[in-house]
């Protein structure tokens, strides 16, 4: 179990290494200059020189790199070139709003998905199982930013339930900010739940062909009972990995939706910050959600030497 969990945290360190590096070297060879971007096509080419060094563009690229990948372990970040505030302070005032609002669309996903990837399991050719398909099937080819859009017609335009859009920050009580977040989690979650019962149930199937199940059968357990008692737990490893993918999925594809809800998100200020060509803000952000996505990659793979400890055994 040591040298597993050594070599998936050696696998951990270098892939944020080589990531770090591509997100970097890309952004560096994007055209233009952020200098000139902010001070528009008539500046003094003097000006933008000066600008450059203020902003630390004249430095060396690999001292740029080192400096920056320093501060990503440091809490460094540097200053956004459009805001003029640290970029870690806008960071974490977004993820107040960007945490929540992925936790919040997975909660929602792994309570629809479970129950309804076991049904179909266990009402296999069934109408209910047909029906379970389609509906599955409606939930992967949908854009979530249709359902969203379908979702403030109905409740916010329709009903008034739920405000269209904005988020009146936390200090206004957890109830009003979960009620902001509901709708964009639920045009979230849907399509990601349609997923997870897709392969609850594939993996459901699959472990129930196995002989211990027969076994267990054979020794008088009835179907539901030796899907409760053995199956369900020994289908969860390709559903870890779903779940994992999942909320690195909801935390950092969540651009569209938060611009749909005008919900001042991780999404949202990446958009902003590259149409204010604000590299310094992209780079940090794209390479905090890369982190995320590497580390619950990282957690699922622990997750799954307790759920099976052999494959802790097999390193």
């Amino acid at each position: 179990m040591t040298a597993f969990l050594f070599q998936r945290a050696l696998s951990f360190a270098i892939s944020v290494v080589v990531a770090s590096l591509v997100v970097f070297v890309v952004l560096e060879v994007v055209p233009g200059d952020p200098a000139a971007f902010m001070l528009g096509l008539n500046a003094a080419p003097d000006t933008v020189a000066a600008l450059r060094e203020q902003l630390g563009l004249d430095a060396p690229v690999w001292m740029r790199y080192l400096g920056w990948i320093g501060g990503i372990f440091t809490g460094e970040l540097g200053t956004s070139y459009t805001y003029r505030v640290p970029v870690a302070e806008l960071i974490a005032a977004r993820l107040w709003v960007s945490v929540p609002l992925a936790a919040y669309a997975l909660t929602l996903s792994t309570l629809i998905a479970f129950p309804v990837g076991i049904l179909a399991a266990a009402r296999r050719g069934s109408a209910v199982d047909a029906g379970v398909m389609g509906g599955t099937q409606l939930g992967i080819a949908v854009p979530n930013f249709w359902f969203a859009m379908l979702l403030v017609l109905v409740f916010s335009v329709t009903l008034r339930w739920f405000s269209a859009g904005g988020f009146p920050g936390w200090d206004a009580g957890a109830f009003e900010g979960l009620r902001a977040l509901t709708l964009p989690a639920i045009a979230l979650a849907l399509p990601q739940a349609a997923i997870l019962a897709r392969v609850m149930r594939s993996a459901l199937l699959d472990t129930l062909e196995e002989d211990y199940i027969r076994t267990a059968r054979a020794k008088g357990l009835t179907r539901g009972q030796a899907l409760w008692r053995h199956a369900v737990r020994n289908a969860l490893i390709p559903v870890l990995t779903i779940l994992g993918l999942q909320f690195s999925f909801l935390l950092a594809g969540a651009i569209i939706i938060e611009n749909v809800f005008f919900l001042p998100g991780l999404g949202r200020l990446v958009f902003q910050a590259i149409s204010a060509r604000d590299l310094i803000v992209v780079r940090s952000v794209v390479m905090l959600l890369v982190i995320a996505v590497i580390l619950v990659n990282f957690l699922v793979e622990i997750a799954y030497s307790l759920v099976d400890p052999r494959l802790g055994r097999r390193v």
